[in-house]
């Protein structure tokens, strides 16, 4: 982790924020859209109502503490692309069981498409609920924190964070998916 602004042991920043549409029964379908909301990855339960994209709709949805869990965050330059699509989502589909084995609580992916490619994403890759978090780095606000974009794309790359500190941080050399996807994270838990 030699590029970046934050390093291993390095404590979870405050304000960690990204979009986010949480998966409801009613809005399975791929067509069908949800709110946008605010995911406070920095804050605990006892937060006051979220604040939405569309300001005049009240959202009362409590997040969970990043910093009292374990948590897998897997980056990529985009939903719907071909790596991400065929190789680096799948993996961590098919290894949800062994992450939750070795304890973690929270998997989620990052990418630079709005909350609203993203849910799709989810709903097109099966995913109808909250074993993996598809949330939106839209202004990659956190992939520059850590100093690993693609151009103007949120970066490769995956972290563990192990209550609120960053044990594990890598971020592909290339195209390919080796130090980000999740047979290397898992061995790493």
């Amino acid at each position: 982790m030699s590029e970046a602004s934050l390093t291993l042991g390095s404590t979870l920043p405050e304000n960690i924020k990204f979009g986010w549409i949480p998966p409801t029964p009613e809005k399975e379908d791929i067509k069908a859209c949800g709110i946008p909301i605010t995911y406070n990855a920095s804050q605990g339960t006892s937060l006051p109502p979220l604040a939405t994209t569309f300001p005049l709709v009240p959202v009362t949805n409590m997040m969970t503490e990043w910093a009292n869990k374990k948590v897998v965050v897997f980056s990529l330059p985009g939903a719907f692309t071909p790596t991400c699509s065929a190789s680096h989502l799948p993996g961590y589909i098919a290894n949800l069981p062994a992450l939750r084995a070795k304890g973690v609580d929270i998997v989620a992916t990052i990418a630079y498409n709005d909350p609203f490619v993203m849910s799709a994403w989810g709903k097109a890759n099966g995913i109808h609920n909250e074993d993996i978090l598809f949330l939106s780095d839209n202004d990659t606000a956190f992939s520059k924190l850590l100093g690993w974009t693609a151009g103007e794309r949120t970066g490769r790359y995956a972290l563990i964070i192990d209550h609120g500190k960053i044990v594990y941080a890598e971020k592909e050399p290339g195209r390919e998916v080796t130090v980000s996807g999740a047979e290397a994270v898992l061995s790493k838990l």
